[in-house]
């Protein structure tokens, strides 16, 4: 694909998603909005740990303008997905999902996955037995993270897990002041998605709250290795896009994966921390768009 070809990044009118339905092996029903043609090259993004498919809503409508169909899914215990029947939520679950998404479309996808969404895509393709992508794009992960970063975004996901918020505008206090350099939304209708309203009325972070509780029995001390291993099997071309402020991946974090990783390159997103698209989504869905058209022919069908 070649951008020439395509429509500019802006000034179009983002269409209504079709909702899409898949069912895993072990019964639970993941959801997802796609965007764009169906016969179009895939795009499956898989968003970060504590958030949903609406994350990537104008990414998506984007891609979709330049010939994507674009498929954001809500992960397992996220969103409208069902919940693990288990309380189950090691990553080898969500590698999994991503695996058999991934194989139930009619062509290989591009993986686009932030975070959780990241370690999943980089597992399932990295460990397949055959491919099952065209290609990799991690948003702000790599086997290797600086472990303070990780705690802090636990810690603020922790948070209000029990009580929640009275309302959206304290959901909105409590964003602001962990994120502090992304200016505060003027409207609240894309947080009013992240969330979901009990019967007392409080507003909670719409994930299943066993994926938090579980977090701290889960055993992923092997989990660097494994993704590391993952990483140089693969054979299909990566990009790493690294928030500027990241507090998880360093530039020397970037610069030692890609120097490890066949394939890979990375690119900096200035004034973006570890939520890259949520903190500036056209700049970053530019990167992905230019690094998506450019690809050698081979991996665009």
């Amino acid at each position: 694909m070649r951008s020439t070809d395509r429509p500019p990044l802006s000034g179009h009118a983002e269409p209504a998603p079709v909702q899409l339905r898949f069912r895993m092996d072990d019964g639970v029903e993941l959801v997802a909005d796609s965007w764009g043609a169906p016969e179009d090259v895939p795009a499956m993004l898989l968003h970060g740990g504590g958030q949903t498919r609406h994350a990537w809503k104008r990414t998506a409508a984007l891609l979709a303008s330049r010939g994507y169909n674009a498929i954001a899914v809500d992960l397992r215990g996220h969103g409208d997905s069902g919940w693990s029947p288990d309380g189950d939520y090691a990553v080898d679950r969500f590698a999994r999902d991503v695996r058999q998404v991934a194989m139930a479309l009619p062509r290989k996808p591009v993986l686009i996955g932030a975070s959780l969404g990241g370690i999943a895509s980089l597992i399932a393709a990295g460990e397949a037995q055959a491919e099952i992508a065209t290609a990799l794009v991690l948003v702000d992960v790599t086997p290797r993270v600086d472990p303070a970063g990780v705690d802090r975004i636990r810690g603020f996901m922790a948070s209000h897990i029990d009580d929640g918020f009275a309302n959206l505008e304290e959901a909105a206090d409590a964003i602001a002041a962990y994120l502090p350099h992304r200016p505060r939304p003027k409207s609240l209708d894309g947080l009013r998605k992240n969330l979901r309203q009990g019967p007392d009325g409080r507003y909670r972070w719409h994930y299943d709250p066993a994926f938090i509780s579980d977090a701290s029995r889960r055993t992923d001390n092997d989990r660097e290795a494994r993704m590391t291993a993952a990483a140089r099997r693969l054979t299909i071309p990566v990009l790493l896009v690294r928030g500027a402020l990241s507090e998880l991946v360093s530039e020397d974090i970037a610069r030692d994966f890609v120097a490890n990783v066949p394939n890979a390159r990375y690119v900096d997103v200035q004034g973006a921390a570890h939520m890259v698209a949520g903190d500036v989504n056209d700049p970053f869905t530019g990167q992905v768009v230019s690094f998506l058209d450019n690809l050698p022919a081979g991996h665009q069908s």
